[in-house]
């Protein structure tokens, strides 16, 4: 059976989007990365090593995907390398949704998270088309986070805030960087 008919995704997509309130998407909360741990974990843990195309059979499984490869690892490993380890695998499903026209049929929310890849994306590219997909959103607050990222980037190269977690040494800029607040 292939990734694209289990129901992990119209269970996570129904949790994500049904049960949680905005308010807890971004925020910190052991009881939410536990919940998600037991709910989804196990998911995370099969899945993540599978290829991008293996979540493209339809849109439900690769916004599902995303939020698999994107969102969880940030919950469930916080502060670890692992936080980031799916980033390619999540980048390379919202791209290909992307290339399919997928994200046009979707609300601002669903189509926040589908483009949230590219906005965690140390690649100028990346951060260039999270832009202009976020300026087409037409919610300022999401684009103000979609600025201060791609700021990041451009100044940086990278986030400074993860140097820490992936072992790398901050400047003092940097360091300055994530003390005013660029910690996502």
């Amino acid at each position: 059976m292939t990734a694209a008919y289990r129901p992990w995704a119209a269970e996570l997509l129904h949790f994500w989007f049904d049960k949680l309130r905005p308010n807890e998407w971004f925020g910190r909360s052991a009881v939410l990365d536990g919940e998600l741990r037991k709910r989804f974990g196990r998911e995370l843990q099969a899945l993540g090593q599978r290829p991008a195309n293996d979540f493209l059979g339809n849109l439900q499984t690769a916004r599902a995907a995303v939020l698999l490869f994107d969102q969880l690892p940030r919950n469930l490993f916080r502060d670890s390398p692992n936080a980031f380890a799916c980033d390619p695998l999540a980048r390379a499903i919202c791209k290909e949704s992307i290339a399919r026209g997928w994200d046009s049929t979707l609300g601002k929310h669903e189509r926040q998270f589908l483009y949230m890849p590219l906005m965690h994306s140390e690649a100028i590219a990346d951060q260039l088309l999270s832009l202009r997909l976020y300026a087409a959103l037409n919610d300022s607050f999401v684009l103000s986070f979609a600025r201060a990222h791609y700021r990041m980037i451009a100044r940086f190269g990278r986030f400074p805030h993860r140097s820490a977690a992936l072992g790398r040494k901050s400047t003092s800029a940097e360091e300055r960087a994530v003390a005013a607040g660029n910690a996502w």
